[in-house]
């Protein structure tokens, strides 16, 4: 009944990936009102969201979903909002996040010396990285991984405190907010 009658070509749906077809504004709109929707406390959903976004800038990538719904679970927040709320981790956004936690590492004191960072070459650190992982090789793969990793896990921690409480405070108040007109309402039966 609500199916179209021209299904969508695939280079179209890929482009509504990266750029959606109704525009930001309205997508933006879309996914607050459908995190407002979903059951639970304002505190559950704005601390699931905060969880799922704080995971993001840490550098287990493949490891998002799972340990954002950990820490939700830890807490007694939403999964499902923790869930959703890595989606801000994303192609567009790790390469700034990945930068951000390397500086801030080195800031920190952690990693290479200053003066070897400029040397540093990313592109062959990663191909050691590949390649000892396909071989099985633990050791080269620690002392290729450990330059960047290392750096990066120590600025993920204060990062994603400040990034849990950079998204949960005002997302719980918009949910408190939005939870007390949605009582208003007289609830109406077609």
């Amino acid at each position: 009944m609500f199916n179209r009658r021209q299904k969508p070509a695939l280079s179209a749906k890929l482009l509504g990936l990266v750029w959606p077809t109704m525009g930001w504004r309205r997508t933006i709109t879309y996914m607050i009102n459908r995190i407002a929707r979903l059951p639970g406390t304002p505190y559950s959903i704005a601390g699931g969201f905060a969880c799922g976004v704080a995971i993001s800038f840490t550098p287990f990538v493949g490891l998002h979903f799972i340990l954002g719904g950990i820490l939700a679970w830890f807490i007694r927040a939403n999964i499902i909002a923790s869930a959703l709320g890595t989606a801000v981790g994303n192609p567009w956004t790790f390469p700034f996040i990945w930068v951000w936690l390397y500086e801030v590492g080195h800031w920190m004191g952690f990693g290479a010396d200053v003066d070897k960072v400029h040397e540093f070459e990313f592109s062959h650190v990663f191909a050691t990285i590949l390649k000892a992982s396909l071989d099985g090789d633990i050791d080269q793969l620690l002392a290729a991984g450990a330059p960047v990793f290392l750096p990066m896990f120590v600025a993920s921690i204060p990062t994603s405190i400040i990034v849990w409480f950079a998204f949960y405070l005002p997302l719980n108040s918009v949910l408190t907010r939005h939870k007390k007109q949605s009582s208003r309402r007289p609830k109406t039966t077609l």
